[in-house]
């Protein structure tokens, strides 16, 4: 399809191709880079395949913001798994990512084999919530397109969501590394990948057959409550509270992390 002609993914490959490969998809401001802690501890086991989604990092999308969207980013996502010769794999998404990777397993479930979603929702129920929503995103995305992406991001994170991470030793780091990020890509990521803008995927919860984990950090109120309504909805799903976190398990507790997905996985 001429579509796929406007993704140039940035990726990294990491691990032997012939152990189990995990596909990373990381969240909003973030890039692959994210899992760059995560990776070594899992790559003697499985080769680990993290990708820049559009809007972020080096990834580079040539059409219009049609591109940046949930459906053609899964589509896109897919060709690239084709491209390498990745027929079947496991998956695992933090918040905007996982949001996709949700979306990708309830569209593509012949492709994967068990889901890791961390800290993930499957969208907004109604039109009067997502109508509103979008409009949230579509003002912070301008006001994003008119920021200093140092500003942006330490607004971005002083929302109540990222009150642990933000009292990380290593919170300044993980700042750093989203500098590179361009606003105006962001922006557009924003538009079309914000929840405001996502199908919503409750209805086909009960459907699905894939394992899938779902994790939430105790100090994580909204998406420890939406996770345990998808856990109740979603036979095929198991939720684990990981003590001690916020939004950002990988990040804020790394080695609990690390311990719950292998046991998942294997």
């Amino acid at each position: 399809m001429e579509i796929f002609k406007n993704y140039q993914f940035y990726y990294s490959l990491t691990g032997n191709r012939n152990q189990p490969l995990i596909l990373f998809l990381h969240g909003f401001t973030g890039k692959s880079q994210d899992f760059s802690r995560v990776i070594p501890l899992l790559s003697n086991s499985y080769c680990c395949l993290a990708v820049d989604l559009p809007g972020h990092g080096k990834t580079q999308v040539s059409g219009d913001e049609s591109c940046y969207n949930m459906p053609n980013t899964a589509q896109a996502l897919i060709q690239l798994l084709d491209d390498l010769q990745i027929d079947k794999c496991l998956l695992l998404g933090y918040s905007m990512g996982g949001r996709l990777a949700l979306y990708i397993t309830l569209h593509f479930p012949e492709r994967f084999e068990k889901v890791v979603l961390e800290s993930a929702s499957p969208g907004l129920k109604t039109e009067k919530e997502r109508s509103h929503r979008r409009e949230a995103d579509l003002q912070l995305a301008q006001k994003l397109e008119n920021s200093n992406i140092k500003d942006f991001l330490l607004n971005w994170y002083d929302r109540p969501l990222f009150k642990s991470l933000k009292n990380s030793p290593n919170f300044d780091k993980l700042i750093e590394t989203r500098l590179a990020n361009n606003l105006l890509e962001l922006a557009k990521s924003l538009r079309n990948m914000g929840t405001g803008n996502q199908p919503s995927l409750w209805e086909k919860l009960p459907q699905n057959q894939i394992p899938i984990l779902l994790l939430a950090g105790e100090y994580d109120d909204k998406f420890t409550t939406i996770n345990t309504e998808i856990a109740k909805l979603c036979p095929a799903a198991s939720l684990e509270i990981v003590p001690t976190t916020g939004h950002n398990i990988h990040f804020e507790n790394i080695d609990t992390f690390v311990a719950l997905v292998r046991q998942f996985y294997d």
